[in-house]
């Protein structure tokens, strides 16, 4: 009798007797997979720390983290999920990013990358600091003297850092430093010198603050010449030229270079 020729109960029996054979067969598989990974033998016994480690012992860290590790662990090597132990070392001071891999049987290779601290966020010692890449991160560097400050708002920290490196570069023609730039929540740009000197760069683009900052670079050496003095304060937000307060006078600049001044 071909199958086409049996009566529909038994086919019937036969499909559902096939498919309870496959679902018995994927539960053994199954359970026999979930106790090989729990064996023993993939337990997680060694974490080699490796990369940036310039703020952080390897042995330290492991040390720090050893109560969370445990929990993360428990699994074995081939259960383990990587996102919460790569969170977790994300979560240490100085750490930026974190690569975490399995070595095979039984070790976990972690793969750090630090901040490299370049300016304050905020006030000098505040506990923020500004990266290469313009993000704000919390930690307090062993030595934070000679770090400028950026201020502004959180979101546009990014924006402070990249200005103020044009910024910074173009002063040093004249070696002239930053030791603070600030973005307003209204947009104004302001700069206070190493020298002291505080600067109003008034609100607009990156490249009109430049544009601004350039006219002053390009024409304050001939005005320091002809008046001898430290220079207080400039305001650059005049649409053709800029105002410089220097120690006993105030002059201010058009843009065909002439100034005029008045002794105070």
């Amino acid at each position: 009798m071909t199958q086409a020729d049996m009566p529909l109960d038994v086919k019937l029996m036969t499909v559902v007797t096939n498919t309870l054979v496959m679902v018995f067969v994927v539960l053994c598989l199954a359970a026999l997979g979930h106790w090989v990974l729990r064996l023993p033998f993939w337990t997680v016994k060694a974490i080699a720390v490796q990369g940036e480690v310039d703020h952080q012992n390897a042995v330290g860290l492991r040390a720090q983290l050893a109560t969370s590790m445990k929990t993360h662990l428990a699994g074995g090597l081939l259960a383990l999920d990587l996102q919460p132990v790569k969170q977790m070392f994300e979560a240490v001071p100085w750490v930026r990013q974190v690569k975490v891999q399995r070595e095979f049987p039984n070790r976990l290779r972690v793969t750090l990358e630090e901040h490299h601290a370049v300016a304050w966020w905020g006030e000098a010692s505040s506990g923020y600091l500004v990266n290469r890449m313009g993000e704000v991160f919390e930690a307090s560097p062993d030595e934070g003297d000679g770090l400028p400050e950026l201020v502004g708002p959180p979101e546009q920290s990014g924006r402070v850092w990249s200005l103020y490196q044009r910024l910074a570069t173009e002063l040093g023609r004249l070696d002239l430093g930053i030791d603070r730039l600030e973005l307003s929540d209204r947009g104004s740009w302001r700069a206070k010198l190493d020298s002291g000197a505080q600067v109003e760069l008034g609100r607009g683009e990156p490249d009109e603050i430049f544009e601004r900052l350039h006219r002053l670079t390009a024409t304050i050496s001939q005005l320091t010449e002809r008046y001898p003095g430290a220079v207080e304060s400039v305001d650059l937000r005049y649409p053709n030229g800029y105002a410089l307060r220097m120690r006993g006078v105030t002059t201010v600049v058009e843009d065909d270079g002439k100034p005029t001044s008045k002794t105070r």
